[in-house]
C-alpha cells in the first residue's frame, strides 16, 4: 500500500502539518504546562495557581488556531481518502480521534475553561471546574496519542 492516494508535494505538506502539530502538542504538555504551573517556585511565589492558569489558557488559545487547522486538514484529507477508496483502518480511527479530540479541545474545552476563569480566583477550588479541567487534559492526551499514531502510520505506509 505504498500509494498514498495524494500527490507527493501534498503528502509532504500533510506530514509537515502532522509533525508540527505533534511537536506543538508535546511541547505544550511536556515543557510549557509544567513550567507555567510551577512558576511560583521559579519566581518565588509571584504568581498564584489561578494566574498561572490564565497564562496557560492564553497559550492554549493561541496554539488552538494551529490545532484547529491541523484537525480540519486531517478531516479533509481523510474524507478524500475515504471517497476515493484509499482506506486504512488504523489511519481512519486515529484520524477520527485527531479530528474529534482536537476540535473538542479547541471549540469546547478551551472556551469552557475561559468561562470558568471569568468567575474569579475561587473557581480553582470548584469541583465542576476541576472535573472540566481534568476532562480537557484527558482530551488533549488522547489527541496527542491519536496524532502520534496517525503520523507514524503515514510514515510506515510510505516507507514499507
Amino acid at each position: 500500500m505504498k500509494d498514498m492516494c495524494i500527490s507527493k508535494p501534498f503528502l509532504i505538506f500533510y506530514l509537515l502539518v502532522l509533525g508540527t502539530a505533534l511537536g506543538v502538542s508535546l511541547s505544550l504538555g511536556v515543557f510549557v504546562a509544567p513550567v507555567i504551573f510551577h512558576a511560583d517556585a521559579i519566581l518565588s511565589g509571584v504568581l498564584n495557581h489561578y494566574q498561572e492558569g490564565l497564562i496557560m489558557t492564553q497559550i492554549f488559545v493561541r496554539s488552538g488556531y494551529f490545532i484547529a487547522f491541523a484537525s480540519i486538514l486531517v478531516l479533509v484529507v481523510e474524507l478524500y481518502h475515504f471517497f476515493v477508496f484509499c482506506r486504512d483502518k488504523i489511519t481512519f480511527f486515529s484520524a477520527f480521534g485527531v479530528v474529534w479530540m482536537g476540535l473538542m479541545f479547541v471549540f469546547y474545552y478551551t472556551p469552557q475553561i475561559i468561562e470558568f476563569q471569568k468567575m474569579g480566583e475561587s473557581i480553582v477550588d470548584n469541583k465542576l471546574f476541576q472535573k472540566a479541567h481534568f476532562a480537557s487534559e484527558l482530551d488533549f492526551k488522547i489527541f496527542v496519542v491519536c496524532l502520534t499514531i496517525l503520523f507514524v502510520r503515514y510514515l510506515y505506509r510510505k516507507i514499507v
